[in-house]
């Protein structure tokens, strides 16, 4: 892959964890786990919050780990590479999923 290709793709992640990082929701006090305030039907409805708010947290902590993981395969010369056939990746599928391991093919084996 090409250092004109590998600066567009390291711009592409960096960008999308920036945009991950400024999205992160900001906690009050009405959203700390644990908080109780108003009555029981805001008490579940802030629950739930909670719970909404906890699951994107994880998503989007996997996804950031994922963004990390491809800056560094960048940095390492080994972006772009499928991590199960050693196979390069795509075009497409980077364009799509920049921050993808796996080939179009190793990911269909891998869903069955």
């Amino acid at each position: 892959m090409s250092s004109i290709d590998v600066k567009k793709y390291k711009d592409i992640l960096e960008k999308k964890k920036e945009d991950l990082m400024a999205s992160a929701p900001a906690r009050t006090p009405a959203t700390e786990p644990g908080s109780k305030s108003g009555d029981w039907i805001d008490q579940s409805s802030q629950e739930n919050d909670v719970h909404v708010r906890l699951a994107l947290k994880q998503t989007d902590s996997k996804l950031l780990r994922a963004i990390d993981e491809a800056i560094h395969r960048i940095e390492q010369g080994t972006y772009g590479i499928c991590m199960d056939c050693e196979n390069e990746i795509a075009p497409a599928r980077l364009e799509a999923v920049p921050w993808t391991r796996v080939c179009i093919d190793c990911k269909a084996k891998q869903q069955g």
